[in-house]
């Protein structure tokens, strides 16, 4: 059937070829529907332009070189320029800290309210404090001064993270997260509100300070048993704190009923 095709297109195209010209086909294997019809388009030019050619003057090699130039079909191939992927944060490990402020107050949670609190606490109650698992990530433009970090309680599926809603101050919130390979973060995603530039200075002095919104830092007022919030540098709030390295096998992190 395909030698008969051939055949046929020979026929026809040799048919419509001026006089003392002849058309040559061979077969090609992968030759297209496409490129059928580009030479069925270029042969339909070809034709024309030689009939000029032949009614004038006598018919030479420069002759047909000039009429294959002017007639042809140029084939546009347009490729798909697929788009660069988003930066990634890449997740380096994790560490454990006990974590105070800067009045050597220690970290609670407060169940009722689903929040963080600075309390001085007396001697015997140091169960009661929160320990951090710290994750740390390379940033996509890494910076000698900081490093980036995610924040999850001990013993708890609840990661801190920072919220800006419109042109309202950023808020502190305790997300629960029930896969933590959802923190494998790419630049530009949502998922950044969960991370924190952490930047130590001097003797063990840490700011926490968010990525996606890096004016705000994490910190604790100036009275006892207040909540933990994000805030300004301008702000009259503690803004520093201690990270210890804690042991694995310490108590587990006690929850505070109100």
């Amino acid at each position: 059937m395909e030698s008969q095709m051939k055949c046929n297109m020979s026929e026809m195209w040799r048919s419509k070829m001026p006089s003392g010209m002849d058309l040559e086909i061979s077969h090609h294997p992968i030759m297209k529907m496409k490129h059928v019809v580009n030479i069925i388009i270029a042969m339909e030019r070809f034709k024309s332009s030689a009939t000029e050619s032949l009614l004038g003057t006598e018919f030479r090699d420069e002759n047909l070189l000039n009429i294959m130039l002017d007639n042809i079909v140029e084939e546009q191939i347009v490729f798909e320029r697929s788009s660069t992927p988003p930066a990634q944060f890449t997740w380096t490990g994790k560490e454990l800290y006990n974590v105070t402020d800067s009045e050597k107050r220690s970290l609670i949670l407060v169940q009722n309210s689903m929040e963080l609190h600075a309390v001085m606490l007396q001697g015997g109650s140091d169960c009661q404090k929160v320990c951090l698992n710290m994750s740390t990530y390379v940033h996509p433009a890494p910076s000698s001064e900081a490093r980036t970090v995610a924040l999850n309680i001990k013993g708890k599926n609840l990661y801190l993270s920072c919220h800006k809603d419109g042109e309202g101050p950023c808020t502190l919130h305790l997300e629960a997260v029930e896969d933590s390979s959802l923190l494998n973060i790419a630049s530009g995603s949502d998922m950044v509100r969960f991370l924190f530039n952490k930047q130590t200075t001097g003797l063990n002095i840490t700011t926490l300070r968010s990525v996606p919104f890096n004016d705000w830092y994490i910190s604790t007022a100036k009275q006892d048993k207040k909540p933990v919030e994000m805030c300004l540098e301008t702000a009259q709030r503690h803004r520093t704190f201690n990270l210890d390295l804690a042991l694995e096998a310490a108590s587990e992190c006690q929850v505070s009923p109100s």
